[in-house]
């Protein structure tokens, strides 16, 4: 478990990841994790998150990309100081990977578009640490 965190824009994007052994078969290649992030509008004006464009990296090369509207189904409004936590998962292929991304927000406001970073994060399944 590493949490992970970065502010842009007054959004602060904090991520907690997992291997997930059960849900995984080595024999298959397929390695899964599961990511928990949190956002937190630190801001005096409220946002509404809108779309998500995720870079997911293999350690044996291979690139995906992901991009849809919201998160988990839903286009979160967070005022100013709340806070949305939500999770998700992702297979790789191999032990060891990585994640990275952005989350489009716009300020209710005045209608203002703006991008916030999702850190880059580490999947690493833990008999790769041993």
């Amino acid at each position: 478990m590493s949490i992970t965190r970065s502010i842009t824009e007054g959004v602060e994007i904090s991520v907690d990841t997992r291997f997930l052994d059960d849900h995984s078969n080595p024999m298959d290649r397929f390695y899964f994790f599961l990511y928990t992030i949190t956002i937190e509008n630190k801001n005096d004006f409220t946002v509404q998150l809108l779309r998500r464009h995720w870079y997911i990296f293999d350690s044996n090369g291979e690139k995906r990309e992901v991009e849809g509207e919201g998160v988990v189904g839903e286009t979160p409004v967070l005022e100013a100081g709340e806070k949305y936590t939500y999770s998700s998962g992702c297979n790789l292929m191999t032990e060891m990977g990585k994640m990275r991304g952005i989350y489009s927000m716009n300020r209710l406001l005045d209608n203002k578009s703006f991008e916030v970073t999702i850190p880059e994060f580490l999947l690493i399944a833990p008999q790769k640490l041993n």
